[in-house]
C-alpha cells in the first residue's frame, strides 16, 4: 500500500510538471532574451570600474598610500600618516620620531624645490613599510646619509677628504654626517640662488650648528670678540667656523700644515680694507708679521716645508684661537705690556719686563706710533741717499778729471 501511494504521489508530481509545462507556467527563457540583459550588466560593470579608477587618481589612496616603485607617490600620501605624532623603536630601545611638520617641510629648501619623499626614501615602496635595518638611532643616521649623494654629489665627494669622514671610517660613529648639520625635513636655504654666497640669515646660525658637537668650543667663541659681534650684534663681517675650517672638506686643525698656514688664514679678513677700515684696524698685520724673524721663518716653512713644525709663533699663539679678545682688553689684551710679556715668556722664559718693548706690534712707525723709530727712519731716508749720492758724484767727477788730464797729457806729447 505504501508503495502504491509513493507511485501515485510520484505520478501526481510528474503529471503536475507536465501540466505546468502545458500551461506555459514554467517556460524557459530563450537565449535571444538573455543577451540584452547580460550586455547591460557588463556595461554597468565597466562604467563602475572606470569611475573608481578616476576617483583613485583624483584623490590620495590613504588606505594604501604607497603602492609600487613604478608609481610616483605624492608627498600628501606620506604626510597623511607622518603628519601625526608617532614613533618607531629600535632594538636597543631608542625611539625615532617619524612625525614630519608639513608646514616646516614646505618652507624648507627641499619643499621649495618640490623634492618628493620617495626621492630619498626609495626603499619604502609598499605599505606597511619594511622594518628599518638598524639597531640604534646613530646606526640609522650613519647608514642613511648616503642618500644625499643623489642630489649633492659635489658636496658629498668633498666630505671624503674631511676630518669627519676619516673619523667615521676609523670607527668613530659620533663623527658628523650630513643629517647632523642639515635637517632634511626642515633645512632652510643656505646660499643665494644666483651668487652662491651664504645668506646672512644662514651665516648667523652656523656656530650653533657646529655647537651640537663642539659645545665647549662654542662657549669660548661666544665670549670672543668675533663671537660677540656675531651672536649679539648680528655682524656679518666677523668670521664663523666655516671661514677658518672650511665646510664639507674640513681638515684636522691640529696638524703642522694647518698651523703653518694660520697667518694666511687670518689675513683673508685682516688685510681686507673694506672690512678693517670700518673698525679702524690696521691692514698691515701680515706684512709686518712676515717682515720680522718670526714671520719670515714661518712663511719659509709654510712654503717649503708645510709638514715640518716650527717653534716660531703664529697668530693664534699670541691672540688665542676661539677665545680671541680685543687687544685692549684689561685681562688678556696684548696691547698691555704685562699681558704681552706673559705671551712672550712662553717661548722666552727669561724675558724681562722690558722685553716686549722691542716689538712694534703690527704698526708701521709714525709720529704717533713709535715716534723715535719713525724719525730715525726718516733721517736715514735722507742721510743714506745723500751719502751714496755724494760718493757717486765724487767717483764720477774723479773719473772725469782723470779722463781730462789723460787727454791733455797726450796732446802735449
Amino acid at each position: 500500500m505504501g508503495s502504491m501511494t509513493r507511485l501515485v504521489k510520484l505520478g501526481q508530481i510528474t503529471h503536475f510538471g507536465e501540466l505546468l509545462a502545458s500551461e506555459n507556467l514554467m517556460r524557459r527563457p530563450k537565449l535571444t532574451h538573455l543577451l540584452p540583459f547580460l550586455a547591460a550588466i557588463v556595461l554597468a560593470a565597466l562604467v563602475m570600474a572606470g569611475y573608481k579608477s578616476e576617483t583613485a587618481r583624483a584623490a590620495p589612496n590613504h588606505a594604501n598610500p604607497v603602492n609600487s616603485s613604478a608609481v610616483q607617490v605624492d608627498n600628501s600620501d606620506c604626510l597623511f600618516c607622518h603628519n601625526r605624532r608617532f614613533t618607531t623603536t629600535f632594538p636597543n630601545g631608542e625611539k625615532l620620531l617619524l612625525t614630519i611638520d608639513e608646514a616646516k617641510f614646505n618652507e624648507s629648501v627641499h619643499g621649495e624645490n618640490r623634492v618628493a619623499c620617495a626621492d630619498c626614501h626609495t626603499e619604502f615602496t609598499t605599505f606597511p613599510h619594511p622594518d628599518l635595518n638598524a639597531d640604534s638611532l646613530r646606526e640609522f643616521s650613519t647608514t642613511y646619509y648616503t642618500t644625499c649623494q643623489k642630489c649633492h654629489a659635489e658636496q658629498y665627494d668633498k666630505v671624503f677628504d674631511s676630518v669627519h669622514q676619516r673619523a667615521l671610517a676609523g670607527g668613530n660613529t659620533n663623527a658628523a654626517v650630513c643629517s647632523d648639520c642639515h635637517d632634511p625635513h626642515e633645512q632652510k636655504r643656505i646660499t643665494n640662488k644666483d651668487s652662491g654666497e651664504i645668506l646672512p640669515t644662514a651665516r648667523l646660525h652656523i656656530p650653533e650648528t657646529c655647537a651640537r658637537c663642539h659645545s665647549a668650543i662654542y662657549d669660548q667663541y661666544k665670549g670672543s670678540v668675533h663671537g660677540k659681534a656675531l651672536t649679539e650684534e648680528s655682524n656679518a663681517d666677523v668670521p664663523t667656523c666655516i671661514d677658518c675650517h672650511g665646510v664639507h672638506n674640513i681638515q684636522d686643525p691640529t696638524t703642522v700644515t694647518f698651523r703653518n698656514s694660520t697667518p694666511a688664514l687670518c689675513a683673508r679678513c685682516h688685510t681686507d680694507p673694506d672690512i678693517m677700515d670700518k673698525y679702524g684696524i690696521s691692514t698691515n698685520v701680515l706684512r709686518t708679521y712676515i717682515s720680522d724673524f718670526h714671520g719670515e721663518t714661518v712663511k719659509l716653512f709654510e712654503e717649503q716645508f708645510p709638514d715640518q713644525p716650527t717653534n716660531k709663533p703664529v697668530c693664534t699663539d699670541c691672540h688665542g684661537i676661539h677665545n680671541i679678545v680685543q687687544v685692549d682688553d684689561p685681562n688678556a689684551g696684548i696691547a698691555l705690556r704685562e699681558n704681552l710679556l706673559g705671551k712672550c715668556q712662553r717661548c722666552h722664559p727669561d724675558a724681562t719686563a722690558n722685553f716686549p718693548g722691542a716689538w712694534m706690534s703690527h704698526y708701521d712707525a709714525s709720529p704717533t706710533q713709535h715716534p723715535f723709530v719713525f724719525y730715525v727712519n726718516l733721517f736715514y731716508q735722507f742721510f743714506i741717499p745723500a751719502v751714496l749720492g755724494g760718493m757717486a758724484l765724487f767717483v764720477i767727477t774723479d773719473i772725469y778729471r782723470r779722463t781730462v788730464n789723460r787727454i791733455k797729457g797726450s796732446q802735449h806729447k
